[in-house]
């Protein structure tokens, strides 16, 4: 207090200090630190830093989240990819699908496979679009997350940011009074000891301060970053699940409409055939009658048979005929196949090894008189009724297109229209040879045509 006194009415300093005040800056200077490092010597403080806690996990959690982030996307990728194949297989499907429905004589057994195929499919690609829709949402919630932990992360380190500039505001205006103006202006020495021990704390707490800074920030980056990576992979799996649900629909759109199509066709075929055997329904009342026509009709082709294999022969010693037909066929008529060839559960069909009814050809319905053209290159060697058939007798046009290959059209019309070939004539693919008719034992007009491969008859597709 008396210092303090004569400083205030300038009397005489012992120090000098009132007649040299940057000497006694520099000398009371030298002194603090003097009797700053004596309490390091005395061992009389040292207290704890008392740093505020810091989580050493967070940069290792968040690059866990990267190295995830990583492997999501890439799960994404994949899941992505074989999305895109499945629509590209299921449009596929369905383009080959509305061909064979749009195409001559679709095979509506086969339409009828492909559509169940593509019905799994669909299921297939269903569940796979599911699951990129879980995986939008689990993105979605784990942005938001990681939004708000960087959020959070960014308080936090603009909180230590302020309280390190408080601080060291604070030491500024510390070293701007020194500890031992502050004791000789009144305080004791304990006083004095508190003040130095609470000053090194202070900057032991500043400098863990200072590192959880540089630590947060390292955090802050690693967290951004994943903001920013999960950005862009929810937005790319947004657009990926848009590009596929419109490929869905429309894969949907084409299926409900290949079906609807398949359901017309097979009604039609159900219609007509419902008339056939209504007509055979006449027969079969009478069993004897119907054993007996089957046997007739099968004896009447055998026989026809045999002659046909007489004529090529003729045919063939005048080199009308070649041995090997190189080439397929084409179909001699459009229309809707009313019977295909195999099994039949058409009871006017003659029984054939394992099956009750056998179906040796495919039947064409189209309306009267449509013209039917030969399926390919060859030499008409039968045209006109079937001779060894009982009344009424089929009509019958057959082309040999090499000596194992020929190929019959039968019930053709025998009106106005007539036959416009005849035997020994060269026809080409596409060239008329009859009109389609109600010769021989028949309900409605079609045209029944079969492909005959060394005297057996086989599947007329297995050659188009």
């Amino acid at each position: 207090m008396i210092v303090r006194r004569l400083r205030r009415v300038g009397a005489l300093d012992p120090l000098g200090w009132a007649s040299a005040r940057p000497a006694r800056s520099h000398r009371l200077r030298g002194l603090a630190s003097v009797l700053l490092a004596l309490p390091l010597v005395l061992g009389l403080i040292g207290l704890p830093a008392n740093a505020p806690e810091v989580r050493g996990d967070q940069l290792s959690d968040a690059r866990a989240q990267q190295a995830q982030l990583k492997k999501q996307a890439a799960d994404q990728a994949a899941a992505i990819a074989q999305l895109q194949a499945l629509q590209a297989g299921l449009a596929t499907e369905i383009a080959q699908t509305r061909i064979q429905l749009n195409g001559v004589n679709a095979d509506l057994q086969a339409v009828k496979t492909r559509i169940g195929r593509m019905t799994t499919r669909i299921y297939a690609v269903k569940y796979a679009y599911a699951g990129l829709i879980v995986q939008l949402s689990d993105l979605d919630e784990h942005l938001a997350q990681i939004t708000a932990q960087e959020q959070q992360k960014q308080v936090e380190l603009q909180a230590r940011r302020d309280l390190l500039a408080d601080h060291l505001r604070a030491a500024y205006d510390t070293n701007r009074t020194s500890l031992l103006e502050s004791f000789l202006s009144g305080g004791t020495f304990t006083d004095l000891l508190t003040q130095m021990s609470y000053t090194i704390d202070i900057g032991e707490q500043d400098k863990a301060l200072a590192e959880q800074i540089v630590r947060d920030q390292a955090v802050l980056a690693a967290l951004h970053q994943n903001v920013l990576d999960t950005r862009t992979q929810t937005e790319t799996l947004r657009v990926a699940t848009d590009t596929q649900r419109a490929a869905l629909a429309s894969s949907l759109h084409d299926l409900k409409v290949a079906k609807a199509q398949l359901a017309k066709l097979q009604a039609q075929v159900a219609r007509d055939l419902q008339h056939q055997n209504a007509a055979y329904a006449t027969i079969l009342r009478n069993k004897h009658d119907a054993a007996k026509a089957l046997a007739a009709e099968a004896a009447a082709e055998r026989r026809l048979t045999s002659r046909i294999n007489q004529l090529i022969k003729e045919q063939t010693s005048r080199a009308n005929i070649p041995s090997i037909y190189n080439g397929t066929l084409e179909w001699p008529m459009s229309g809707v196949v009313t019977q295909e060839f195999g099994c039949t559960g058409v009871p006017s069909e003659p029984p054939l090894g394992s099956c009750a009814h056998f179906h040796q050809g495919i039947d064409i319905a189209a309306p009267m008189y449509t013209p039917v053209r030969a399926a390919g290159d060859g030499t008409v060697v039968f045209a006109g009724p079937n001779p060894y058939d009982p009344y009424p007798k089929a009509w019958i046009v057959i082309i040999a297109h090499s000596t194992q290959l020929t190929t019959w059209y039968a019930h053709l019309d025998n009106g106005a229209h007539g036959i416009p070939v005849t035997a020994g004539q060269t026809v080409h693919a596409g060239d008329i040879v009859g009109y389609e008719g109600m010769t021989g034992r028949t309900t409605g007009p079609h045209l029944h045509w079969a492909v005959q491969l060394n005297d057996t008859f086989v599947n007329p597709r297995l050659f188009l």
